[in-house]
């Protein structure tokens, strides 16, 4: 259970935060910023599921992803300590086989694409497109991560993260009408 008696601590007033197993690092460092941008993704959802309105079961799955992005971030935020990471929490398979299943639900009533779609429609299908992009830029911190030697992203997160876009894109169209209140890309219309 966490404990919070205290907000500020001070301990950052330096620049630096600790991460899960207690070492320090720059505000700036890319571990830092990879969970700090699946924190600003959960806020981003968090916006969108003030517009839901009467779609409860949107609402259920997009709580469930909120508090597995807390999760994600744990994951991040404690990198593996040669402990095999029996000590820290970690995303699970089974996390992004539940997002596969909803997705394919949510897309079997969609009108099937005949252009890409442009954010917009819907204040909430807004709010998922936006919340979309902020989960690509995660995606691609967290790839950044591996790529720098001593550093471990276990790979359920990416999966995670990548399926994540996925549904935010398919939950957008769903928030849209199925699909057929979608604003579509019409290529050269304004040359």
């Amino acid at each position: 259970m966490v404990v919070l008696n205290r907000i500020y601590t001070r301990t950052g007033d330096d620049g630096t935060t600790a991460l899960g197993t207690g070492e320090r690092r720059p505000k700036y460092d890319l571990r830092v910023a990879a969970y700090g941008t699946v924190d600003e993704l959960n806020a981003a959802i968090g916006l969108a599921r003030l517009h839901i309105g009467g779609a409860p079961e949107m609402d259920a799955m997009l709580a469930r992803i909120q508090n597995d992005l807390f999760d994600l971030g744990a994951d991040l935020c404690t990198p593996d300590a040669g402990d095999g990471g029996r000590a820290r929490l970690r995303v699970s398979e089974a996390q992004t086989a539940r997002l596969e299943a909803e997705i394919d639900a949510l897309n079997a009533d969609l009108q099937p694409l005949r252009s890409f779609v442009l954010p917009g429609g819907t204040p909430v299908a807004a709010h998922l497109h936006f919340a979309r992009t902020v989960c690509r830029r995660a995606e691609r911190l967290i790839v950044e991560l591996t790529s720098v030697p001593g550093e471990t992203v276990s790979l359920p997160v990416i999966k995670y993260v990548n399926r994540l876009s996925d549904f935010l894109f398919v939950a957008a169209r769903s928030a849209n009408d199925q699909g057929a209140g979608d604003v579509l890309w019409q290529p050269g219309q304004n040359r």
